[in-house]
């Protein structure tokens, strides 16, 4: 199993720069469809964070990732984007779309995985396969793709939402 985990590791690193530009154009579209979809319609939000979404990722696309801070600056562009988001939140909608809180969780699991990459290659000089990798190439294109199709239907499909109101002790459901 590790063997073939780190294969598909390696395999992710040396397509990383496509498979960002791919991201990058999958929230150009996503804010292309909420643009079209929202026409006519007084809600707007999800056309809104889609392209807060599309302007983060494609500025990201400017990092070099041969840099040795190339994590350190990534997570610095998911902290600036959680709080572009929370911002946006505040000032400009009552009810958050379901989108809003599937962002918040993805973009924070970005940055946390971010965070530990930087601190294993950057400041530990960590350059052997663990566990760690592994988890960050398997949840970071499945967290990215997620915030992308929940920003086009707009539905709880991981139950995200619906835990939330369960710990915060909610009987309505408070995003629409």
């Amino acid at each position: 199993m590790g063997n073939k985990l780190e294969d598909f590791f390696w395999f992710m690193v040396s397509i990383g720069e496509l498979y960002g530009i791919f991201i990058a154009w999958l929230f150009v579209f996503t804010f292309l469809y909420n643009l079209s979809a929202a026409i006519n319609k007084p809600d707007n939000s999800r056309t809104q964070l889609s392209l807060i979404m599309m302007v983060s990722y494609t500025l990201s696309l400017y990092i070099d990732i041969s840099q040795y801070s190339a994590h350190l600056q990534v997570l610095a562009f998911d902290v600036v984007t959680i709080a572009v988001i929370f911002i946006w939140r505040f000032c400009f909608v009552k009810v958050p779309p379901i989108a809003f809180y599937y962002l918040i969780a993805g973009l924070c699991i970005n940055a946390s995985l971010f965070l530990a990459m930087h601190i294993d290659n950057g400041i530990n000089q960590n350059y052997k396969f663990w566990w760690l990798w592994g988890v960050y190439c398997l949840l970071m294109p499945f967290d990215e793709l997620i915030m992308a199709l929940v920003l086009i239907i707009n539905k709880d499909i991981l139950g995200l939402v619906k835990l939330k109101n369960v710990v915060l002790n909610r009987k309505a459901p408070v995003a629409r």
